[in-house]
């Protein structure tokens, strides 16, 4: 018997805005709600970044609750 075992949490997923390098020797990618500015540079090469779409697991940025 297992007492006390919570049963798996569903993942909830969801279509969203994600900043990707253009470099063709990076794979770094930025969620849209956690990007530094209106257009981002890569964190890890500093090149240009392009917005697109990625599914991924939904992820709430509460620190920008607090910046206004």
């Amino acid at each position: 018997m297992a007492f006390g075992r919570k049963p798996p949490e569903e993942i909830v997923t969801a279509e969203t805005k994600v900043w990707v390098c253009t470099s063709d020797d990076c794979n770094c990618w930025v969620r849209d709600n956690f990007k530094s500015s209106n257009v981002p540079a890569c964190p890890i090469c500093q090149n240009d970044m392009e917005q697109t779409t990625k599914v991924l697991e939904v992820v709430n940025n509460h620190s920008q609750n607090l910046i206004g």
